[in-house]
């Protein structure tokens, strides 16, 4: 990945050439569909994915990812480097500067102690930030003056472009969060759901998992922009249902995440509306195994928690046999055609930090029995396997979608063929991806055995997308079950080895760590079952301007300079 100031090319030659010709709000009203509906517009409270995109909405980092995968500028002067001096020789600190004369859209000042205080509040030991990650190997953050800020890192940092870099950590306004750090994070409503921002947009009425009122926000550092006066985000429904609202009855700009299989969309597109786009970055759709019990026996704040080991799937063969029975090649055609490869991988790109790891992409179902039964898994008179008096059944869980119910079926189909039951169960996505702690239907909570989804890491670094799965960020009532660790993995050699890759400099190094690393989570402990890279797709209409899919991060990383176009 490139470091850059500035946008390039057409993102440039369109900001201009929009700036020249528009002024704040004069597009009218932008109406998106987002069928999984937002929970939060606090991204440091929930790791999903429709959280993130509608904040950044809002809430600005320093600095952001072009689809091309350059660092460009938000609220900093400048990228930091090693040229300008941003970077520390020792690699051990960088410092940031603000742009000057930059408002919160209250009007008050946007200073250094905001972004000081925002690392504070996600590195409370009691928040359960769910960013956590992007903050991996700081010592401390300290404002240097009004507009500067410098990073501490506790050794060498060779990628310091983590913390407040893309939409995943924002800066939040201290003044409205200070009464929020710790435990009392989930409690401030107000401030989670009404968020004081720099973006384009500001929050006038937010309404969990429904809608999202937005005004363009006075204050905008860029007088001209956005173009559109009002903005309105509608969950609810499903993906097939949000592509129609744009591809086919024109109700809605946008629709965020048209996750269905390629004959479906080619259908809706032939109405002339608009189309899909579609981005490749890290976004992989994979099955997480539950190493804990999730069994409803055990008390409320046990189940699914290291108090008490999964009773088969801690067995390394069992995961290994549910990985072998899949055909990853059949649901790539089936879901996504050309949008989607195979892959063994958690981690599929950056191309330098991908293994060589192909095992899985050959279904064996013979192999997969044998495998079973030599780990003592013998067919009992249902045909399920057991063992010990255990039997292999389970509850396999995911968001309420087309293409996910379509893998659902076809994966029982091939466990049950091994031996293996299962028992599906969908949840609605603004649930399945919510941040409600007391919801017990949370892909954090994980009260099930095995779980599907996808997400993806910003920017050019999956480091900190690796540093989610050491011991210590396995969700728990401990931490509001924010934690990041949703498999509860725990191998202490993998921990050690992720502060090796904190230690090391040299890029081809740590890239081979990172493919160990990525080893370790998938074929050789199956703890994560990758199934297939997938593009980032989303529909827009023919008449909405400016739209340039971004798979590095927000898909709403360029909404100010959006417009309304004739078709």
């Amino acid at each position: 990945m490139k470091t850059r100031t500035v946008l390039l090319g057409a993102v440039a030659s369109f900001a201009m050439a929009s700036a020249a010709m528009a002024e704040r709000g004069s597009d009218g009203a932008l109406n998106i569909i987002m069928w999984q509906a937002p929970s939060t517009m606090n991204p440091y409270l929930s790791g999903g994915t429709k959280e993130i995109i509608a904040s950044s909405m809002t809430l600005e980092p320093l600095a952001g990812m072009t689809p091309e995968g350059e660092h460009y500028t938000r609220l900093a002067a400048e990228i930091p480097t090693l040229e300008n001096g941003g970077i520390a020789e020792d690699l051990k600190s960088v410092t940031w500067k603000l742009q000057e004369g930059l408002k919160w859209s209250d009007g008050s000042p946007v200073t250094a102690e905001d972004v000081v205080f925002t690392g504070q509040y996600c590195m409370d030991p009691n928040g359960g930030c769910s960013q956590l990650a992007k903050f991996e190997g700081i010592e401390s953050i300290e404002a240097v003056d009004d507009l500067t800020v410098r990073i501490n890192f506790t050794d060498a940092m060779p990628d310091p472009y983590s913390a407040f870099v893309g939409s995943q950590s924002p800066i939040l306004q201290k003044v409205q969060f200070e009464n929020c750090l710790g435990a009392n994070a989930p409690t401030c409503t107000d401030q989670n759901f009404n968020p004081i921002g720099t973006g384009p947009f500001r929050v006038t009425q937010f309404l969990t998992n429904d809608v999202i009122t937005f005004e363009a926000n006075p204050e905008y550092r860029d007088p001209a922009k956005p173009a559109f006066a009002t903005a309105t985000v509608k969950g609810g429904g499903d993906a097939a249902a949000a592509a129609r609202a744009v591809l086919e009855t024109g109700e809605f700009d946008y629709a965020w995440n048209t996750q269905l299989a390629p004959d479906v969309i080619a259908g809706m597109e032939q109405m002339g509306r608009g189309k899909v786009s579609a981005a490749f970055g890290s976004l992989v759709e994979r099955i997480h195994v539950n190493l804990t019990d999730p069994s409803s026996s055990h008390p409320e704040g046990e189940r699914s928690t290291e108090a008490h080991p999964h009773p088969f799937l801690t067995d390394p063969a069992v995961r290994q046999a549910l990985s072998m029975a899949i055909d990853r090649q059949l649901l790539t055609e089936i879901g996504y055609g050309t949008s989607g490869q195979p892959t063994c991988n958690y981690v599929p790109a950056p191309e330098a930090w991908a293994s060589d790891n192909t095992e899985c992409l050959t279904q064996d179902i013979e192999g997969a029995k044998a495998l079973l039964e030599e780990a003592g898994w013998t067919v009992g008179g249902n045909g399920i396997r057991e063992k010990d008096g255990v039997q292999l059944r389970m509850v396999y869980q995911t968001s309420v979608n087309a293409v996910r119910q379509d893998f659902q079926a076809l994966i029982k189909q091939w466990w049950s063929e091994i031996g293996i039951e299962t028992e599906l169960k969908t949840i609605d996505a603004s649930v399945f991806f919510g941040s409600d702690p007391g919801s017990p239907d949370t892909l954090q909570k994980f009260y099930a055995d095995v779980q599907m989804y996808a997400d993806n890491f910003e920017g050019g670094n999956p480091a900190p997308y690796l540093a989610k799965w050491t011991c210590d960020k396995a969700p728990s009532p401990a931490n509001q079950w924010q934690g990041e660790n949703i498999s509860r993995y725990c191998d202490p050699a993998y921990d050690e080895l992720m502060a090796e890759l904190s230690r090391t400099v040299d890029p081809a190094e740590r890239a081979e760590i990172g493919k160990r690393l990525n080893d370790m989570l998938t074929k050789e402990s199956n703890a994560i079952i990758p199934l297939v890279y997938r593009g980032t797709a989303s529909a827009h209409s023919n008449t909405l301007g400016g739209v340039q899919l971004n798979a590095w991060d927000s898909e709403m990383w360029n909404v100010a300079d959006w417009t309304r176009v004739s078709q």
